[in-house]
């Protein structure tokens, strides 16, 4: 039986033929023959001539997502398993004794769109965002079963971006006994708890940990405030790299309570102290401002802002009025470690954000570092989008603020 056909218009093929996995609705001529939401297809231009494999849903802005440019090949248990083992096998350098939390699928970056997933200790936590995928979860656990052998699977496809596929929130224990307390998992020769069932993502940030070694470069008999500090990841590598005193600032209690503990768990120095706080950041930091506090590193590493380019001006103020508090802050000779994870603000745009924080701010900031995400999330380079997590590491050497004590 023939595979339907997507037919793009004239001129629409080039991001196609250039490697991009992305089709729009805005591209698509005619649909020949009958699709379902999450079935396969061929792409083929407006001559006909094929172009790609992709797998359609009709309720998506994004209406086919291509995984594969070889004609007659299905997304099928097959493809799953090579494709999954292939990008496990790319990462075996990372998988160390200090180390065994990573990302093993990064989604599109790994020829896989819409297909998430993460090892922890020997768990396996995974994320289905798009109809193609979701038809596929039977296939997607069996793969998972074959390759990993885990102690344990979850299934955390409760991203909201699951809505724009027409998808409902999905979360599963699929096998295992998944202990209230977590999963306890190294990074860098830190142990840490994982929430795995409530945690954000798939638990924890994974793609934040070369950052985390920089952070713990510069903590060396610092104070530091840990903005956004979730389950404490940035808290305990600055404790791990000598820190004299972390304050770990979120809105959440139980994330804060695991910083707590991942805190005891790393750091044994009795001179370093950790303080949680809950609290909004925005209010937090104006409050310290007013009480004159000082610190020698700040991190600052908000959630996603935006998700809709229409919005982006309104998360460009929220990422200045951040930075231009946190300069207000920090000493001279201080360390800002500064962070966007939101994909449709450029590295070029949060860097000019973060320079009109300091001319607000009246200070000259130098970037020491342009920071990313980590190797176990790479950027394909047909698809920038995977590139999606940008920071600085900037220290402070004129404006108000006095000098280290």
């Amino acid at each position: 039986m023939r595979s339907p056909q997507l037919v793009l218009k004239a001129g629409k093929e080039k991001s196609l033929r250039l490697g991009h996995p992305w089709i729009f609705s805005g591209a698509i001529q005619t649909l020949r023959g009958k699709a379902e939401d999450g079935s396969q297809l061929d792409v083929v231009d407006h001559k006909g001539q094929f172009l790609a494999r992709a797998y359609y849903n009709a309720q998506s802005s994004i209406v086919a997502r291509v995984f594969s440019r070889h004609e007659g090949e299905n997304l099928d248990l097959d493809l799953l398993l090579r494709r999954i083992r292939s990008a496990w096998e790319r990462r075996q350098a990372l998988r160390t004794v200090d180390t065994n939390m990573q990302r093993v699928v990064a989604s599109e970056a790994d020829l896989l769109p819409g297909l998430i997933i993460d090892h922890y200790a020997g768990w396996v936590v995974f994320q289905i965002l798009t109809k193609g995928m979701d038809v596929l979860r039977s296939a997607i656990v069996q793969a998972i079963q074959e390759i990993f052998e885990p102690i344990g699977i979850v299934e955390r496809s409760d991203e909201a971006i699951r809505t724009k596929e027409g998808l409902e929130p999905h979360k599963a224990l699929v096998s295992g006994d998944l202990k209230t307390e977590g999963v306890l998992a190294r990074e860098q020769g830190m142990q840490l708890w994982v929430n795995l069932w409530e945690g954000h993502k798939t638990g924890f940030y994974l793609d934040q940990r070369l950052n985390r070694q920089w952070v713990g470069r510069y903590a060396e008999g610092a104070e530091v405030l840990n903005c956004f500090s979730y389950t404490g990841g940035f808290s305990v590598a600055a404790g791990y790299g000598g820190a004299k005193r972390v304050i770990s600032v979120d809105e959440s209690r139980p994330a804060l309570d695991l910083a707590a503990r991942n805190w005891q768990l790393n750091v044994n120095r009795p001179e370093a102290q950790h303080e949680t706080v809950r609290a909004d950041v925005f209010a937090y930091l104006r409050q310290l401002r007013e009480q004159g506090a000082q610190f020698d590193l700040i991190i600052m590493d908000p959630p996603k802002f935006v998700s809709d380019k229409h919005h982006i001006d309104r998360a460009c103020r929220g990422y200045k009025d951040l930075n231009l508090l946190a300069m207000q802050l920090l000493r001279e000779g201080g360390h800002l470690a500064t962070f966007s994870c939101s994909g449709l603000v450029s590295r070029d745009l949060f860097q000019k954000v973060v320079f009109g924080a300091s001319v607000d701010a009246s200070c000259d900031m130098q970037i020491l570092h342009h920071l990313s995400q980590a190797e176990d999330h790479p950027t394909l380079l047909s698809f920038p989008e995977s590139l999606y997590l940008k920071g600085l590491m900037c220290r402070k050497i004129s404006g108000a603020g006095g000098s280290r004590a």
